[in-house]
């Protein structure tokens, strides 16, 4: 599915107008999003397609306080050794939290008391079912916490299920969540049935599970049936967690890393640049262009693109190698 993004022309670099009422510095706070909007809606977009976020920034504006968006997703590294260089946080994570960090910096030069992204780690919630141990689960985030820190991103944080259940078992908390939060497997079904946007997130998951079997050994369509068994299973999870952060952060302006319609109450965002609307760090390697540009990819095809670097002993991204007859 190629990545669209709605056609916008952003005005010229905002800055703060003290005589600037809540609604107004809320639609230039917003102007700095569109940009990034993940979706694969080609409707035109503007600031007045997007009601939801306008009246959550407003409320944090009006309030005189940061704007706080809450982002599910970075849950843990695919298991498939052929699209990611490890179970540990990479150049790709590096970059999209730079990114992340950077918007909140932008947003601070028109609404001083700025902004923060909590980062609302999924990967326990459906480590059972995607096929990653916790103990890479807790190693992923346990680094991403380092990352923010030694990188100086103050404006990112990160909330996963150990500090919602604390120490109790992985198996206990998943259990809690789903059965307080998921919606029932008949319900999704219904909702798949009758939403394009619940069908493609069906498919998108579907086709995840299925690329990320790497060690399956019995038929393609035993195989492809069992993945469409547990991709409801995610996305029941999945639900439980946003409607677990939606309780626990009630006011937040919400993103997603997947694609979302204009006009949703979910902001899709694209953290780097991608062929694929459904790319992630967590599933893709880093590559940077012979241009200085950056791109995510399967590791396998990067690899045939460029040179593997290594950052403090570990895998971290590839370079691209001129192709011959070019300058490098």
């Amino acid at each position: 599915m190629p990545t669209t993004t709605a056609p916008y022309t952003r005005p010229t670099g905002p800055s703060r107008d003290t005589d600037m009422d809540p609604t107004g510095i809320s639609a230039a706070i917003l102007d700095l999003l569109l940009p990034h909007h993940r979706t694969t809606d080609d409707t035109p977009a503007s600031t007045e397609a997007f009601p939801h976020q306008l009246r959550r920034i407003a409320a944090f504006v009006r309030d005189e306080a940061p704007v706080v968006f809450t982002l599910p997703g970075f849950p843990c590294k695919s298991p498939n050794p052929a699209k990611v260089l490890g179970h540990l946080p990479d150049r790709a994570e590096r970059l999209s939290l730079t990114f992340l960090n950077n918007l909140c910096t932008e947003i601070e030069r028109i609404h001083p008391p700025g902004a923060r992204v909590i980062i609302c780690s999924d990967g326990h919630v459906f480590a059972d079912l995607i096929g990653v141990p916790d103990a890479h689960v807790d190693a992923y985030g346990n680094e991403l916490r380092l990352l923010i820190a030694r990188s100086g991103l103050g404006r990112l944080s990160l909330f996963d299920l150990r500090d919602v259940l604390g120490d109790h078992p992985y198996d206990e908390k998943r259990a809690h969540v789903h059965d307080r939060y998921a919606p029932t497997v008949d319900a999704l079904r219904a909702e798949i049935r009758a939403e394009d946007q619940a069908l493609a997130l069906y498919r998108g998951i579907t086709r995840f599970l299925v690329e990320d079997a790497a060690d399956h050994h019995g038929t393609r369509s035993a195989l492809q049936r069992d993945c469409r068994r547990r991709a409801y299973g995610v996305i029941q999870r999945s639900r439980a967690w946003g409607n677990l952060i939606a309780e626990r952060h009630p006011g937040a302006v919400r993103l997603s890393i997947h694609p979302q319609p204009v006009g949703a109450a979910k902001f899709g965002v694209r953290l780097l640049d991608a062929p694929d609307a459904w790319t992630t760090p967590w599933h893709s390697a880093a590559l940077r262009r012979t241009d200085g540009t950056w791109t995510l990819m399967p590791r396998a095809e990067a690899a045939r693109l460029g040179r593997l670097v290594r950052h403090d002993g570990r895998p971290s991204h590839f370079e691209g190698v001129p192709r011959a007859g070019t300058r490098a």
